[in-house]
């Protein structure tokens, strides 16, 4: 006869795994809320007070902290037989265990006397100790598991293999939970924590970094991060990059767009009413850039899109969706990614630096749009200045776009100063500025990049403003009958 302690939070599944227990031979543990599911499922099952003579005590707080359930979880079989058999303590061989929810609960708006009773104290210590001692002892902290452990049992026990891969995961479990306590005890009265702990799952090989002498993995398991792909090759380590600022861009689009990306930078970004229209648009901004990108599209990719976009060489194509038909088509792009737009992930960013790593998050903000030049704008260019300024945000700095209402016209990303991203903008549109808008990322510190950008056409600037020399800008803004707006907030991007 084999013993199970079940403990768990969520009971989701715990009485159908419980059931297959009882049916190949396992005795089982249980207390509180487990046990009276359990009961009122008609699982036979020892309560652990009965077992350990000890009642619950401390409200909850103390119910497996007993000699009789550690030792036998951690007892050796072959080695503490002995004293297990003196102290009257049966060997448990499955521990079953999923923790208080303090992840959640710390976001509840509890006070720290409410919230410090989510810190589960019993759960994580059988974990533990279910984990260090799996050579004898399976240890599952995730009902996704319950399938693979109810085979594993129909099956006549677990592997070798299998309790390494259980008690692997019960200490990232019990790592994360820990992290969660620490980042939210010492961001107290802190907009970050002292100590900053985190944790992403899913970790897998890349076959290089950014170059092929540099080893590389992705973790996660959510947005982008988690995304396979539907066909093509495996992603890479710069596709992940790409496909990142991709959807950064384009999901500032509420009508349809697309957004094509080049080696992190924005290469072609257009709206229209239909996606193939839209599609060519936005290609047509820079058509050599476009070879080898990303191509992210916020519409249902149908037929005639494929069709399109088999006609150049993509690396990675993403929407929301795309029809059957669409995928079939695609599949002549054997090298082409194809993957499905997710929702979004909120997190705050982190890179890593030299011995460390820096943290942002980006906080809510509101543009506040002051027309300062004597000439107001009109609604073209007010619809232009919007759309450059969104592509601006997500554009490497210093960053100068030139847009119409509808399609990026030209791009400058990148440089060391805002003349010459400027000046290359306008060098790569292919198609006139006469009647265009311009924003920049940060503000003007001389007159110069606003004459480059009148004498190419534009009619119409947005900036953040805050310069020394504004007035002077202003001045020549008004010189050149430009209209100008200030929003109040950089976007910078390095």
């Amino acid at each position: 006869m084999k013993w199970a302690l079940l403990s768990v939070w969520d009971k989701t599944g715990i009485v159908d795994l419980a059931k297959v227990l009882v049916g190949h031979d396992y005795r089982l543990l249980s207390s509180g809320g487990t046990g009276a599911a359990l009961q009122q499922a008609g699982v036979p099952y020892t309560d652990v007070s009965t077992y350990t003579g000890f009642p619950e005590m401390m409200h909850g707080r103390v119910k497996t902290l007993h000699p009789k359930v550690h030792g036998g979880i951690l007892g050796r079989r072959g080695i503490d037989d002995a004293v297990m058999q003196e102290y009257g303590i049966e060997p448990i061989d499955l521990v079953v265990v999923n923790l208080y929810p303090f992840e959640a609960m710390s976001d509840a708006g509890l006070s720290l006397d409410e919230i410090i009773e989510y810190i589960d104290i019993g759960g994580p210590a059988m974990v533990r100790a279910a984990a260090k001692n799996h050579k004898y002892v399976a240890v599952v902290v995730d009902p996704a598991d319950y399938g693979t452990v109810a085979d594993a049992v129909r099956s006549g026990g677990f592997s070798p293999e299998e309790r390494l891969n259980l008690a692997a995961k019960a200490f990232a479990r019990t790592a994360a939970y820990d992290g969660a306590i620490t980042n939210y005890l010492t961001g107290i009265n802190r907009p970050f924590p002292e100590v900053l702990n985190v944790q992403f799952r899913n970790g897998r090989a890349l076959r290089y970094g950014e170059n092929p002498h540099q080893a590389a993995a992705v973790y996660g398991d959510a947005g982008i991060a988690a995304q396979e792909t539907l066909q093509g090759k495996q992603m890479s380590y710069n596709n992940y990059l790409d496909v990142d600022a991709a959807v950064g861009l384009l999901r500032e689009f509420e009508e349809c767009a697309v957004v094509i990306v080049k080696h992190n930078n924005p290469c072609g970004v257009a709206t229209g009413d239909g996606l193939l229209e839209t599609y060519i648009a936005a290609r047509e901004v820079d058509p050599v850039s476009a070879y080898g990108s990303i191509i992210a599209m916020n519409r249902e990719v149908a037929e005639d899109v494929a069709r399109e976009l088999t006609e150049t060489f993509v690396e990675v194509v993403i929407a929301p969706s795309y029809t059957p038909e669409a995928l079939e088509i695609m599949k002549v792009k054997k090298n082409m990614r194809v993957l499905r737009l997710p929702e979004p992930v909120v997190q705050d960013e982190i890179r890593s630096i030299d011995g460390g790593v820096l943290v942002q998050r980006a906080e809510p903000y509101r543009e506040d749009w002051k027309v300062v030049s004597e000439r107001e704008p009109d609604a073209h260019e007010m619809r232009a200045m919007q759309l450059a300024l969104k592509v601006c945000r997500h554009t490497k700095s210093n960053a100068i776009i030139f847009a119409d209402e509808k399609a990026v016209l030209g791009i400058g990303a990148g440089q060391m100063n805002r003349v010459e991203s400027a000046e290359i903008a306008v060098k790569k549109a292919r198609k006139s500025l006469a009647g265009s808008a311009v924003a920049s990322d940060a503000f003007l510190p001389f007159p110069d990049t606003l004459e480059v950008a009148a004498a190419a056409g534009a009619t119409a600037l947005v900036q953040p403003g805050g310069s020394i020399r504004d007035a002077e800008v202003i001045e020549a803004a008004n010189r050149l009958n430009v209209a100008m707006v200030f929003t109040g907030v950089r976007h910078f991007r390095h």
